[in-house]
């Protein structure tokens, strides 16, 4: 007698595997996890130390290219130039901003960035990277 194997009785075919979704069902419901997991990861301010990810990266790009208060200023499209390329790939715009953000006194309870410059008021916007310091 030769031994036979059977697969498992409560095994399911390959085609039961198949769940059919209304598409509409699917991109709304993917959507709002996609959506709340980039307000969640990347808008809203970590609890720790109130700093949001770009911020954070701003701070760690300055202190590895030594800029500290002994050093002297160097223009903010250099360090918009090396966090782009070297930590945060989205675009210099959003860096500029969040690096504007953190020289201005209204903005943040304490400046964490000594900036030389227009990085703008209450009335008005920031000087163009290239003009600050």
């Amino acid at each position: 007698m030769t031994a036979t194997s059977a697969p498992p009785v409560d095994a399911p075919s390959p085609g039961e595997r198949i769940v059919d979704v209304e598409l509409t069902d699917e991109m709304q419901g993917s959507f709002l996890e996609y959506a709340y997991s980039v307000i969640y990861s990347r808008a809203l301010p970590d609890a720790r130390d109130g700093l949001k990810p770009v911020q954070r990266r701003i701070i760690y790009q300055m202190s590895q290219m030594g800029l500290n208060p002994e050093k002297g200023h160097v223009k903010s499209a250099r360090v918009v130039g090396d966090v782009m390329g070297k930590l945060h790939p989205h675009g210099d715009s959003a860096i500029y901003d969040a690096l504007v953000r953190l020289a201005q006194s209204f903005s943040m309870r304490v400046p964490m960035v000594d900036g030389h410059g227009n990085f703008g008021s209450l009335d008005d916007g920031p000087a163009a990277a290239r003009y600050t310091e």
